[in-house]
């Protein structure tokens, strides 16, 4: 009998459908536009807190009674003020006063913009948000914006007209919620030969996520034995120290010194992550370099604009190493955190390999803290 033809899966078109509607949610919490987050327990009206104008605040406004909340990061509303140190995780919400300015509710969201200010108008103590509201700050996040959203709460009869309006990005909050399940479905979908000046035996492996996020890049050096342990180094991208040489951080450095250091050692791969800015873009590594400016070491920064410390995820890291067919690794990192990431995620780590620069006249402090605060091994 003729072998079948493998049938594609039922569920396939509705999560590509899913997939369809949070990218175009993603792109229009970018521009500003409303987007409306649809759950099993009701609705919500989000808008990017960076986003807001006078002009859609009102919109806002004038589609329910209902009061609005500006909903943050517990991280954010601790730096504000507005939350004990005693919980870091989760978001809360921030009912705001009806005469709220839309600069006001930027500057919630933006620490860059007021700096050592007490924003005004705002309503009772911070409350644990809903999923909805969780939501909206994770879709945020999605699109490389400052971690805060104006909210809006609709009854049924307002959700339902929502719905019907063209002008309004509809997604399920799960599918939000549920984005980063998608990072690990890498495909490799190009592979070259890219002679580099400190490795000219170097081929580049692009990898793409199943979410349809920015590919991650794999630099395979020589041809290195998936039985000897390869040495590996995950490199997040850093436009401003890979590109422009940047002395604010040692990235720059670390990169060329780590394919020097594999060619040398006769081969292995440099994983280069699209992950700017510890994981917020490159954006807000900007808000966060004009917060250091300000007094602030890089943790700290972080925080002030609601964001941990770091907020990379390295399950993508692992499933590039074992497509390539390294699932024992010696890993050229300064930064404990790699090592266990990588081994929760079943890639043996036999040996970290110190991979230290000294400072020069801009980084010292930026490497301190590493040091003293991030628990890296300087």
């Amino acid at each position: 009998m003729a072998e079948q033809p493998d049938l594609p899966s039922t569920t396939e078109p509705l999560q590509r459908e899913a997939r369809r509607a949070l990218d175009q949610a993603i792109v229009a919490f970018r521009r500003g536009d409303p987007v409306l987050l649809s759950g099993d327990n009701g609705a919500v009206l989000a808008i990017a807190a960076e986003q807001i104008t006078e002009e859609s605040l009102g919109s806002l406004r004038n589609m329910s009674s209902r009061r609005l909340s500006v909903v943050v990061t517990r991280r954010r509303a601790v730096a504000l003020g507005l939350a004990p140190r005693s919980a870091l995780a989760g978001v809360v919400r921030i009912t705001v006063a009806p005469h709220l300015s839309a600069a006001v509710i930027r500057k919630l969201a933006d620490p860059a913009a007021s700096l050592g200010a007490e924003p005004p108008g705002l309503g009772p103590e911070p409350a644990t948000a809903e999923p909805g509201a969780l939501a909206a700050v994770t879709l945020a996040k999605l699109a490389d914006l400052l971690p805060a959203a104006l909210v809006l709460w609709l009854v049924p009869a307002e959700a339902a007209l929502a719905r019907r309006r063209a002008d309004f990005a509809v997604v399920d909050m799960t599918a939000v919620l549920n984005r980063r399940a998608a990072i690990a479905g890498l495909e490799q979908v190009a592979e070259a030969r890219v002679p580099l000046a400190k490795a000219e035996d170097a081929r580049l492996i692009a990898f793409r996520p199943g979410d349809g996020g920015i590919e991650h890049l794999a630099i395979l050096i020589g041809t290195p034995d998936p039985a000897s342990g390869v040495l590996v180094r995950l490199h997040s991208e850093c436009f401003t120290g890979d590109v422009l040489a940047s002395l604010r951080c040692d990235c720059g450095e670390q990169l060329q010194g780590a394919i020097a250091t594999i060619a040398a050692a006769g081969g292995g791969a440099l994983l280069y992550l699209a992950q700017e800015g510890r994981g917020i873009g490159l954006v807000n590594k900007l808000r966060a370099y004009q917060l250091q400016d300000a007094g602030f070491d890089t943790i700290d920064a972080n925080e002030q604009l609601g964001f941990d410390a770091d907020e990379r995820v390295y399950l993508p890291a692992a499933e590039m190493l074992r497509q390539l067919g390294f699932t024992a690794v010696r890993l050229l990192t300064n930064n404990p955190d790699k090592v266990a990431a990588l081994q929760r995620y079943g890639i043996t780590v036999i040996e970290r390999v110190p991979h230290v620069f000294p400072a020069n006249g801009h980084n010292e402090r930026y490497l301190n803290t590493k040091a003293t605060r991030s628990g890296h091994i300087l």
